[in-house]
């Protein structure tokens, strides 16, 4: 049997002290065999298509939301152990590429400037996906921008799940949710499943909310593995706490 936490969106530096440190302990206690997450652990707002030409892109604090990603990993990393640690690519990590390649592509080709490289996920051992990728059996781990935005929690996974066929847990929505679909006759059916993990912002610091409030949930999601049989759950965060009987 293998047991797998999903971290949701942190997008650091607007993430959720409280949130982050219960997933932490929450890691230590639960001591699953692997850590996910689905992307947008770094929020990177400096270089978005939504700040160019304004004060934001010249705010000069890319830099410390790198270091401070790159710590809070550091502590997800240490609550983990040497197990294997897998993060997706996203939108809002996708930004500091896209921008590069626009605005500085003679610096598209240094290594150093790799995410993996530049968020020190390399030397912490965590695994950068920068595509989907089946990570268990029927089981794939997307961002959740690979299909259509749907407002209903766990819609987005799993018309994206209908897709590839396969079940997919994603974030990007920020809502926490789990829907399924089964097709077949006479019993010899397939369940699909569309896991969608919530987020672990502070949605005090989510500016572009002009009402202040949207249909969001922080979590985080497990999946646990019996075999070829994968089994997902959602679990919400609730007052900076994690509880599961």
């Amino acid at each position: 049997m293998k047991r797998i936490v999903v971290l949701s969106d942190l997008q650091i530096p607007y993430h959720d002290t409280k949130a982050v440190k219960a997933s932490i302990q929450f890691i230590k206690d639960y001591k699953p065999d692997e850590l996910w997450c689905v992307g947008d652990e770094l929020d990177a707002p400096e270089p978005s298509r939504w700040n160019k030409g304004m004060a934001g892109e010249y705010a000069g604090t890319l830099q410390d939301g790198i270091d401070l990603t790159k710590d809070i990993m550091s502590q997800y990393r240490a609550a983990l152990g040497k197990k294997p640690f897998y993060i997706q690519r996203s939108n809002h990590t996708d930004r500091i590429d896209t921008y590069m390649r626009k605005y500085a592509p003679a610096f598209s080709s240094l290594k150093s400037l790799e995410i993996e490289e530049l968020l020190g996920y390399s030397s912490l051992g965590i695994t950068y996906l920068h595509r989907m990728r089946e990570l268990l059996p029927g089981w794939v781990m997307a961002h959740g921008d690979e299909g259509a935005l749907n407002r209903v929690p766990g819609s987005t996974a799993l018309n994206l799940a209908k897709r590839i066929g396969k079940s997919v847990v994603c974030g990007h929505t920020h809502r926490l949710g789990l829907q399924h679909d089964t097709v077949g006759f006479y019993g010899k059916t397939q369940t699909l499943f569309g896991l969608e993990v919530g987020h672990m912002m502070d949605i005090k610091q989510a500016s572009y909310l002009t009402s202040g409030t949207a249909n969001w949930q922080q979590g985080i999601g497990i999946l646990i593995q019996d075999g070829k049989k994968v089994s997902p759950y959602t679990v919400p965060i609730l007052g900076g706490t994690i509880d599961i009987p």
